[in-house]
């Protein structure tokens, strides 16, 4: 997101109206993989990417447009290159989703948070501390526990593709701190412009043979409950995020903002078991427990270790 010089802080006594919209992304980000899951199999991936971003980005382009016009040149390169990572991200991220658990594909992509300080460390040649690498050593250890049975899915091919999409979102994190271009770049503008690169690949991508059914043919075949999924996951986990995440931010401290989106895989999990019928076991348990555990001491360490 865009520096903000000096944000508003919320008035201690009326913290909680600014923590509950965003503690509010968190639960509907972490319900959002039993969503995906529900609406989409191995043959409609890309067709759903393309329905659920396709429905958001008209209105993200009206309440953008006067910012849109601002852009240069290279901040539209930019901004293009990281929607063509944000596009890899979302397929990678779908397809693992669609041969995991929900439970699972949260508590891995959770792991982006020991992810992106240590490929940080390794841009900067600047050693990581000694506690973020033990938190970091438990969350993966967490990992391998909780794709182990037990209750959750056995190591899959789906497993690995969340693993490979927590790296991707790494990859586009880094790049977003590295691409001199976007850093004062809009907000708004920025995210406009990264959704259309997606669109038009997933869009390029349906128009191919062998990619699966067409959007035109999944969106007439969806029923009532397809569609609330879809419209869930367009309006609430991306409308409704974004706007929080700019709204919060000029409210409250940016690392109050990322302890509370933190607790998106607890609420993966919880929404996966209590809707989804998931069911734990010992190995399982004790493995979502490292997760939470080894991200949440990772991101204190990293945050204290920050000049």
């Amino acid at each position: 997101m865009s520096s903000i010089a000096v944000p508003t802080l919320a008035p201690p006594r009326r913290a909680w109206l600014t923590d509950l919209p965003v503690l509010l992304v968190a639960v509907v980000w972490g319900s959002s993989y039993l969503a995906a899951k529900g609406i989409t199999t191995t043959q409609t991936v890309i067709a759903v990417l393309v329905l659920r971003f396709a429905v958001v980005l008209p209105v993200l382009v009206i309440a953008g447009r006067r910012r849109l016009r601002a852009l240069s040149a290279a901040q539209w390169r930019g901004a293009g290159l990281l929607g063509l990572v944000l596009s890899g991200i979302f397929l990678v991220e779908t397809y693992g989703v669609v041969h995991t658990s929900a439970t699972n594909a949260g508590l891995i992509i959770s792991l982006t948070m020991i992810f992106t300080p240590l490929a940080e460390a390794a841009v900067t040649r600047v050693r990581p501390t000694g506690t973020f690498l033990a938190a970091a050593g438990l969350s993966v250890a967490g990992v391998v526990l909780l794709t182990q049975g037990g209750g959750f899915t056995s190591p899959s091919g789906g497993d690995l593709l969340m693993l490979a999409a927590a790296l991707a979102r790494t990859l586009h994190v880094l790049l977003m701190a590295r691409i001199k271009s976007v850093r004062s770049a809009d907000s708004l503008s920025l995210t406009t412009v990264q959704l259309g690169s997606a669109v038009a690949v997933f869009a390029m991508l349906a128009a191919m043979p062998g990619t699966g059914e067409s959007p035109w043919s999944v969106a007439a075949g969806f029923g009532v409950r397809e569609w609330s999924g879809l419209l869930f996951l367009s309006v609430f986990c991306t409308l409704f995020a974004f706007f929080v995440q700019m709204w919060s931010v000029r409210r409250t401290s940016p690392s109050r903002v990322s302890l509370l989106l933190g607790t998106e895989p607890l609420w993966a999990a919880a929404v996966g078991i209590a809707i989804g019928g998931e069911r734990l076991g010992v190995p399982g348990v004790a493995g979502a427990l490292l997760v939470l555990a080894g991200t949440a001491w990772g991101r204190r360490s990293a945050d204290a270790a920050t000049p």
